[in-house]
């Protein structure tokens, strides 16, 4: 959401500064009293910025709780494409493995009443941080592949489901031999051998929903991008556009210990430097070559996105090794992971949650999975985006960029949505060269974009 709108928002000077101008208006009085006065206007501009707060994550429980229940109608007759997979909905096998599939997504969305961010008093994110949401759901996409076996699910049990695509609330807990052995009702019970072997799995993942927690410990929880945003100007409350939050990305996996084998590439000025990504991933024998996520920040169109760039995203969206789209509609962002016939396929990060403890063992998993697909108009997609790609090693890292160099160069009608280039990137800033010489706006349909685009400043139009 844009946080220009938002009553979580900071507005103007901060409030050192009015005080230091009610100073010099003041009369002569006590330095006591002073400081008495300023602290009373800290603690009630304090209590307005969080009464403000729990205003807006109340409104966004009422708005999402209510929309996020709504039925999405899809097609029976035409395939669903969900990140490089095709399910025909007329088949009740492939309808499940769908529904499986959806389920397993980390699902990150607001949340409140967790400990203050960074350099604020705010405890929620609610109103200005769905980019970072988004952020979390990509990442957190592309770690599930990176350590979960092949075609790994989540273990939740269905009860019978009402139509075709209604989800109810798991039966016995929420994963198959875990949470119901732990809750308690485990009276002559006797675990299978499925079970035993899953249990390793199910660590694993609850291990990896616990690294977004919303606690200033998670390497990958709000506390921590709000963080790292710092170097990029931003702080609690600000907006954060696509492009900034993959840089913020990239920061949190070099700074986790968790993941030595992992690493985050940011493509830059629409360009894959292919020479740079080698340079992160190749290490000496006998180490193996690291993981790699490429995130690739793009502005597909002005004020409004470009139809023509509609037959790459689906094309991208079809390519098993794509991750996910952090993207939206304008003012509001959104994770895309499928799309069928024209419309996207999303999980919405606006529905605002209590905060989990994650601290208390088998912490309850439902709240960061979400049981409702949804859908929308391409049409309605705003240009702004940032495109994820994983791959596990040298050969598929090589096989990802023929498949997607391929999707990108034959899609559009005009100019590729980005390149790979086999150069070293040579860096403008550190030589001293001011990096607006190397920018060039493209024209396309006749049309040049204005100056009010909502993030216009981020992305480099090719």
């Amino acid at each position: 959401m844009d946080p220009t709108t938002s009553s979580t928002y900071v507005y103007g000077r901060s409030a050192t500064e009015d005080h230091l101008e009610d100073w010099d208006l003041l009369p002569s009085v006590s330095a006591g009293a002073l400081s008495q006065e300023v602290c009373s206007k800290d603690q009630e501009a304090e209590e307005r910025s969080k009464f403000k707060s729990r205003l807006v994550s109340a409104w966004n429980s009422v708005k999402y709780g209510w929309s996020l229940r709504q039925k999405s109608k899809f097609n029976k007759s035409s395939p669903l494409i969900m990140l490089g997979k095709t399910y025909n909905l007329k088949d009740d096998g492939d309808k499940e493995s769908f529904r499986r599939a959806f389920a397993s997504f980390l699902w990150l969305t607001y949340r409140r009443g967790f400990p203050p961010l960074p350099g604020s008093s705010l405890t929620t994110d609610s109103g200005w941080g769905c980019v970072l949401r988004t952020g979390q759901m990509l990442l957190a996409q592309g770690l599930l592949i990176h350590l979960m076996p092949p075609g790994w699910t989540w273990a939740v049990k269905y009860c019978a489901a009402k139509d075709d695509l209604d989800l109810l609330h798991p039966a016995d807990g929420a994963e198959c031999g875990w949470a119901g052995e732990e809750g308690g009702n485990t009276r002559g019970r006797k675990l299978s051998v499925g079970s035993l072997l899953d249990r390793p799995k199910l660590a694993k993942h609850r291990m990896v929903v616990s690294w977004f927690a919303d606690h200033p410990a998670a390497p990958f929880g709000i506390h921590k991008l709000v963080e790292l945003g710092k170097s990029s100007g931003k702080k609690a409350g600000d907006w954060y556009g696509p492009s900034i939050v993959a840089h913020i990305l990239k920061k949190a996996v070099a700074a986790s210990v968790d993941l030595p084998n992992l690493v985050v590439y940011v493509a830059q000025d629409c360009t894959v430097y292919l020479q740079d990504v080698r340079g992160l991933c190749e290490r000496p024998p006998p180490h193996c070559w690291k993981s790699v996520i490429v995130l690739v920040p793009v502005r597909l169109g002005g004020q409004e996105l470009n139809p023509s760039y509609i037959s790459c995203v689906k094309k991208l969206l079809m390519l098993q090794c794509c991750i996910g789209i952090i993207g939206g509609k304008p003012k509001h962002s959104l994770f895309f992971v499928g799309f069928q016939d024209d419309h996207l396929l999303y999980l919405d990060p606006h529905y605002c949650q209590p905060t989990v403890n994650i601290k208390k063992d088998n912490f309850a998993l439902e709240s960061f999975h979400c049981k409702y697909p949804r859908k929308m108009a391409f049409s309605r997609m705003d240009p702004s985006c940032t495109i994820g790609f994983y791959a596990k090693g040298q050969n598929e890292f090589e096989g990802m960029c023929a498949a997607v160099n391929e999707a990108v160069s034959t899609s559009a009608e005009t100019y590729p949505m980005f390149i790979f280039s086999d150069e070293k990137r040579w860096d403008v800033e550190e030589e001293g060269i001011p990096r607006t010489n190397s920018i060039t706006y493209l024209q396309r349909d006749n049309v040049l974009d204005n100056e009010d685009g909502n993030s216009m400043d981020e992305f480099v139009l090719i």
